[in-house]
């Protein structure tokens, strides 16, 4: 990077310090890993110079060919990971890919049957902030009161009541496994498309180590990040039926020209996830998430549904006296990063929140194993049992740094 250092000093000195940042803090953020050196060298390639507006085949620019070979092998690549009948990688992110497909179907004020935010569903999924929640009617279900999962019978319910024009499953902070059949099976009864955002659980998806949702829906998004360990990004996966108007949803109806350096670099990631060791990378991610939530159990700490299937815990502090917002502030003091989150029949606000979500994909590919979690989970309980003693806090701090330079540089 000696051009930048040499000409921007001090973009260049932030971007060393958040990299020091993250090889020194345990990053527990469900939603975040570290992308291999290949990808970055695609991201940042000449790839970014070129405009592309339209599809392979079909600019509306001169000098494609290169990048119509790109995006063609990227698509090949996606369908071949997930067995799709199309693919769409231009969306810049997975809310603009649920976007497009909500453009594509269902038209104002059409209804739409979610997920509920505060129950592990995510802000694109009808939240009233969201454009989402703006331009369409919804209707929100969420999991049972005594087990915390998902509650398919009141899904069925909601669906027969509210006739929606489109059933969506996925979630961004659910710990269980989804039952795809029994949505498709809802959604049939009552005559509506069924769309899957994938997001989260994509890599675990791509590795059969959860229920693939593309058999049963006409649409699956995702981004191309978080245990799919690719650039940041989107996609959509959807049926040949569904393919015009997914492509012309997304351009020219809601983006521009899309980013040509990230579709190589998504193209890279679809052919990291295809390989064995993908497979059992995403095997130890499940491994650690199970190995963290025991060993959190352990110390006392309620999860939401007593345990997890996947990479994600979801953790109630209302037990230890102390909110989200608190316990993000006081793990990021001692060098662990998680986010505040809401737990289903939240009593706070979500700026405060009940609980944290915790995330097991970038610890993972850093190279740490289930012992190393009954550690990390020992620093959160120290942590929250410490919350007000400075200079135990401080030793605490010193002990997840030395712990942290242990394992791989990001």
């Amino acid at each position: 990077m000696e051009h930048l250092q040499n000409f921007d000093s001090e973009i260049f000195e932030l971007i060393g310090e958040e990299k020091a940042r993250q090889k020194r803090n345990l990053e527990l953020i469900a939603s975040e890993n570290f992308v291999s050196p290949a990808i970055l060298e695609a991201t940042g390639s000449c790839l970014t110079n070129k405009y592309a507006e339209g599809y392979p085949g079909r600019r509306y620019y001169g000098g494609c060919e290169v990048v119509d070979k790109v995006e063609r092998l990227a698509i090949k690549r996606l369908k071949e990971l997930y067995g799709a009948e199309h693919a769409n990688v231009q969306p810049h992110s997975g809310s603009q890919a649920n976007q497009a497909v909500y453009f594509a179907k269902i038209p104002v004020g059409g209804a739409m049957l979610a997920m509920d935010l505060s129950h592990g569903g995510h802000l694109t999924h009808g939240s009233p902030v969201n454009l989402s929640g703006t331009y369409y009617k919804v209707g929100h279900y969420g999991v049972t009161k005594h087990k915390e999962v998902i509650d398919y019978d009141l899904v069925e319910k909601m669906a027969q009541d509210l006739r929606p024009r489109m059933i969506i499953a996925g979630a961004s902070a659910y710990p269980r496994i989804i039952n795809f059949k029994r949505f498709r099976e809802i959604a049939d009864s009552v005559g509506a498309l069924f769309m899957v955002d994938m997001a989260h659980i994509a890599g675990l998806v791509a590795a059969g180590l959860h229920p693939n949702p593309v058999p049963y829906a006409d649409f699956v998004t995702s981004t191309t990040h978080k245990t799919l360990r690719g650039i940041r990004g989107g996609f959509v996966l959807c049926t040949e039926e569904h393919a015009k108007a997914v492509d012309k949803a997304l351009f020219p109806g809601i983006q521009g020209g899309p980013l040509m350096h990230i579709i190589a670099a998504k193209a890279v990631g679809f052919k990291e996830a295809a390989t064995e060791e993908f497979n059992k990378y995403q095997q130890r991610i499940i491994d650690n998430a199970q190995a963290l939530a025991k060993a959190l159990q352990g110390y006392g700490l309620r999860l939401v549904s007593d345990g997890t299937d996947t990479h994600l815990i979801l953790v109630d502090l209302n037990n230890v006296k102390i909110t989200g917002k608190e316990a993000e502030e006081l793990l990021d003091r001692i060098g662990i990063t998680v986010n505040k989150n809401t737990i289903p029949f939240e009593t706070k606000s979500p700026f405060v929140t009940s609980g944290i979500r915790i995330g097991t994909p970038a610890v993972t590919t850093r190279g740490m194993g289930p012992d190393d979690m009954q550690e990390i989970a020992r620093f959160i309980f120290e942590a929250l049992s410490h919350k007000d003693d400075e200079s135990y806090l401080d030793k605490l701090n010193e002990e997840t740094r030395e712990f942290s330079e242990q394992f791989d540089e990001i």
